[in-house]
């Protein structure tokens, strides 16, 4: 069998310029000499081990993906967990969530029951715009069956150029019929900001998912929106931001910081430190302040974060935060993939190193089991003085655990009843709307609508008793409620209705008049701390 050498090429290539880099920054000639010879013992020693394998191995051995899938990531997860090799689609994934934007029909799609489901089509998308409904089943894209195909393969299949046409078939409920709909691609924005709203009267709710390249623009539009500098409070929600790009990180914390304060530093062994500070400031926008953070808060989420609580601009409400401190430098690669090195770490203004351990635990631990254990040893203090600690992430000024579903609450979400806000809209909505039901904006899940829910469970087959209808009843309104919005009006309706039950935001209403008291006290200590610092003639 021919062997295919173009992993091995690209393995190759980033040993030896491994080893150059390495000898580059190292501390003599001496020590660039034995790097090199280390390196190329162990290429040596890897191309022995490919061509074993793929002489001896029982079955015929895909190469590519031995590398791309396998070694090169295993390589990468030998230094920490964040340095990543992108294939050609995940790199062109990474490139889309960068740039804020793609070409399709724009929707959500997800995996129910081995089909492809529409969870939610973008509101004002070309998915949108031709009547496509959340719980859509996707049968055919182009008359080709998407039967057997992944989630990810059909998603794939709707992508393309814009203006070019695709015609998608879909099964729904209540429909005798399959609904065949034409749709024209279009260009899909992956929008930073997805919703902005009034939680009360005079307090701005702005909820951040990522960190892209459009994301301090959109939030400078949110702003404007609520007309900030006339509100009594601001949310800014991170709960679900994974992180992103380190400059739109920089701009967000510039819009609430004062001018020339200090918003992050990072430092490697091949870079000097860099330090980032606010250059246009608040502008005497002084709202308080409050951050929601979560487990799910990462990288660029926990940059604004930290410089927010050094600086007692504002509370954070929630729960302790990923705890990443890694920078990652994104380096393209032919046939268009890319790595992501890591190439240095980043320090909070009070100089905490917030990254979690990854040395002493399994990669999935890291991920998926964390304990976000703060490094006692490493106390800093905020402007005002209060102690905060690194490692394990951010810590929450007012820690507000999210609620837990109990026994009934879990079975309704496993029979795919309702939905969890971010899939989409559940059966019980579908089987609802299929009947013919108008929902208006004055909509209760009264006691007609709760029948229709027995029923629903009946017809299903979902064992209940009515003590757990009863006991779970403000639970079970609410989700019909915010699914059948979600299905009527768009997700930014939707979510509405969820905010009213969520005790991490309530909570940061509660806190926003600490919030301006902390920030107003901290300003009177630095300037106290300056005025002190003033030589006397």
């Amino acid at each position: 069998m021919k062997a295919n050498g173009r992993g091995v090429f690209l393995v190759a290539g980033i040993l030896v310029v491994s080893a150059l880099l390495g000898g580059m920054y190292g501390p003599s000639v001496r020590a660039t000499a034995a790097g090199a010879s280390d390196a190329q013992e162990s290429l040596r020693s890897f191309t022995r081990v490919l061509a074993i394998v793929q002489q001896n191995y029982a079955e015929p051995v895909d190469v590519d993906k031995l590398i791309y899938d396998g070694a090169i990531p295993g390589m990468l997860r030998g230094l920490d967990p964040h340095s990543n090799f992108f294939d050609q689609r995940q790199f062109s994934l990474l490139r889309e969530d960068q740039h804020g934007k793609y070409y399709g029909v724009g929707m959500q799609v997800g995996p129910r029951d081995g089909r492809t489901v529409v969870m939610a089509p973008f509101v004002g998308s070309p998915a949108y715009k031709v009547g496509i409904r959340p719980g859509d089943v996707i049968l055919k894209v182009d008359d080709k069956s998407t039967e057997g195909l992944t989630t990810t393969e059909v998603a794939d299949m709707l992508k393309g150029p814009k203006g070019t046409v695709v015609k998608v078939t879909v099964g729904r409920e209540g429909a005798e019929k399959s609904l065949d709909f034409t749709v024209v691609r279009d260009e899909i924005p992956r929008h930073a900001v997805d919703n902005v709203l009034m939680v009360r009267p005079g307090i701005g709710y702005v909820r951040l998912t990522s960190f892209n390249e459009v994301t301090s623009r959109e939030l400078t539009d949110a702003l404007r929106e609520l007309d900030v500098a006339s509100l009594k409070g601001l949310i800014l929600d991170l709960r679900t931001n994974p992180g992103g790009l380190l400059n739109e990180a920089v701009s967000v914390a510039d819009m609430f910081l004062d001018k020339n304060q200090l918003i992050v530093s990072h430092r490697g062994r091949a870079s000097q430190e860099r330090r980032y500070h606010a250059v246009r400031g608040n502008q005497g926008v002084d709202v308080p302040l409050v951050l929601l953070m979560g487990p799910y808060s990462a990288s660029a989420s926990e940059i604004v974060a930290g410089a927010i609580q050094d600086h007692d601009r504002g509370l954070i409400v929630g729960e302790n935060s990923f705890g990443k401190g890694l920078v990652q430098t994104v380096i393209q690669l032919g046939e268009n993939t890319g790595l992501a090195l890591t190439t240095a770490r980043y320090y909070t203004p009070s100089g905490r190193l917030i990254q979690r351990d990854y040395k002493a635990v399994s990669l999935y631990d890291y991920h998926y089991n964390r304990k976000n254990n703060q490094n006692t040893t490493d106390v800093k203090l905020t402007d005002s003085g209060r102690q905060v600690l690194g490692g394990g992430g951010i810590a929450p000024d007012v820690q507000v655990a999210a609620p837990k579903n109990n026994r009934f609450q879990d079975l309704l979400l496993r029979r795919d009843v309702f939905y969890p806000f971010e899939i989409g809209v559940g059966g019980f909505a579908r089987y609802y709307l299929a009947q013919n039901r108008t929902i208006t904006r004055d909509f209760t899940a009264d006691d007609q609508v709760i029948q229709e829910l027995r029923r629903y469970l009946d017809k299903q087959g979902i064992s209940f008793t009515e003590a757990d209808l009863q006991a779970n009843l403000r639970w079970v309104q609410h989700k019909i409620k915010r699914e059948l919005f979600v299905s009527t009006f768009g997700l930014s309706e939707g979510y509405k209705v969820a905010l009213e039950d969520d005790v991490q935001v309530q909570k940061a209403i509660e806190v926003l008049p600490q919030a301006r008291a902390l920030y107003e006290n901290a300003k009177k200590i630095v300037a106290q701390r300056a005025g002190s610092a003033v030589p006397r003639p």
